[in-house]
């Protein structure tokens, strides 16, 4: 991640809704459950060679931690948590280990990136993965109409190229969503609302950081 990066969170993916704006017309959002969020450790150049903070998210129960793991956590102050991400950024002598971090991280209006893993499609032919054309649909095609057609390359180079666009696994990928809106951030509840979609089914965890682009 980038160096500028000034807050980040991490959270779980509850679905959309819709909010109303002052014109009058409905947004829809993202909710995203942001609580739980605790700084576990804080890495600095002097100790660790470079500037980061790792935060944890979500219970979990302290007899399924590892040693080294509920070592990690008691350092810290802290409740062993199942999710860890580490963010690098230049403000973190501002973070302290056992600090929470709640909602309010993100006002009203400011713009975050959101990473997560799409939603896995299972194995998928080339007109659902890469939106190719079917052929037509009359009497005599004989049952090609989904088919990928010739896929050779001749005597030269006499092998199929990588990077083809042919059948294969599709989604569940590790995708990030820039300069989305944060709509609300609900302090007392944990959620916050971006506005749009977010990568990943119901329940997915994302990371929602402070956008590296724009303002």
């Amino acid at each position: 991640m980038s160096n500028n990066i000034k807050n980040a969170l991490l959270g779980k993916k509850l679905g959309m809704s819709q909010v109303w704006d002052e014109n009058g017309f409905f947004v829809p959002v993202t909710l995203v459950d942001v609580s739980t969020n605790v700084v576990t450790a804080v890495k600095t150049e002097e100790t660790d060679g470079y500037k980061a903070v790792q935060i944890g998210y979500g219970q979990i129960d302290p007899t399924k931690v590892t040693k080294p793991l509920a070592g990690h956590f008691a350092k810290a102050g802290v409740t062993p948590r199942r999710h860890l991400v580490e963010f690098r950024t230049e403000e973190a002598e501002d973070f302290q280990p056992g600090q929470e971090l709640t909602a309010e991280v993100f006002a009203e209006g400011s713009k975050v990136d959101v990473t997560g893993t799409t939603k896995g499609k299972g194995f998928a032919g080339t007109i659902k993965r890469w939106g190719f054309k079917s052929y037509r649909r009359t009497h005599g095609s004989h049952k090609n109409e989904r088919r990928p057609g010739s896929v050779g390359a001749c005597a030269t180079p006499s092998r199929i190229l990588k990077g083809k666009r042919m059948a294969g696994r599709m989604g569940h990928v590790t995708n990030t969503t820039l300069n989305l809106t944060v709509v609300s951030a609900d302090v007392e509840n944990g959620v916050i609302a971006i506005k749009g979609a977010i990568p990943g089914p119901k329940g997915a965890i994302v990371v929602v950081r402070s956008a590296v682009k724009g303002a």
